[in-house]
């Protein structure tokens, strides 16, 4: 009952209260972006601007026994960005 005192009814209520903020986007293959929401659509297409995007890498050592693998992480930043919506795993405010 109190989320609806908060104006939060659905899903996309939560996204709609986040525009203009800075928040934190799962996405498939081991990315993660943080950025400021500037718009989405019910596909959850996402433009956010002022993006980071870390990807991390896992790599099987060579030689190593099964289950044996390194983590690399890269990072990049962007000023803008379209993020396609099928690859959308979780959006939240961030914590920074």
């Amino acid at each position: 009952m109190e989320a609806a005192s908060n104006g939060i009814q659905e899903p996309f209520d939560l996204i709609r209260l986040s525009l203009s903020e800075r928040v934190f986007v799962k996405l498939r293959g081991d990315r993660e972006l943080t950025g400021v929401l500037h718009a989405y659509d019910g596909h959850m297409n996402l433009i956010l601007s002022d993006v980071e995007e870390t990807i991390m890498i896992v790599d099987q050592v060579d030689g190593a026994p099964e289950g044996h693998t390194t983590v690399n992480i890269a990072k990049r930043k962007m000023d803008m960005l379209f993020v396609r919506g099928d690859g959308v795993i979780l959006v939240r405010r961030s914590l920074t």
